[in-house]
């Protein structure tokens, strides 16, 4: 890779639960990649102000309060707004399968329960940026 990824992760809403999201952080760290932890009770305008701020490749939300379909298309559509389309929203939590499948049609990434191991999501993160900086013909 030419340069770290840029992750930025995020705890939106009113859930109080970050354990996971500091695993999370500290493992892609340990990974090599460059990560903002934003804290507990973020707004999906904070979250995607912070995330143009800080010019990262990559946005996770840990979402254990059910509000998923509200807040990943929340966060999408401010990106969208400001022209950031290009930032891959991906996270997990409590999501039921069929809920992934919908937010997934609304341009949102994979999304991972719990118990899965951190190393899937690294894979999936680094293949995905390997794809979007991959020169186009």
């Amino acid at each position: 890779m030419s340069r770290p990824i840029r992750v930025l992760i995020a705890k939106p809403g009113l859930d109080g639960h970050d354990r996971g999201a500091k695993v999370v952080a500290a493992s892609l760290r340990d990974a090599g990649m460059e990560v903002i932890y934003t804290g507990l009770h973020q707004t999906p305008e904070m979250i995607a102000t912070a995330a143009i701020q800080e010019d990262v490749d990559v946005i996770g939300l840990s979402i254990l309060s059910g509000a998923h379909m509200t807040l990943f298309p929340r966060v999408r559509q401010l990106l969208v707004d400001a022209g950031r389309e290009d930032i891959l929203i991906t996270g997990g939590g409590i999501i039921p399968k069929e809920d992934m499948d919908a937010l997934s049609a609304q341009g949102i990434g994979e999304l991972f329960g719990p118990g899965t191991p951190t190393a899937a999501l690294i894979e999936y993160i680094r293949h995905w940026f390997e794809a979007k900086e991959q020169p186009t013909a």
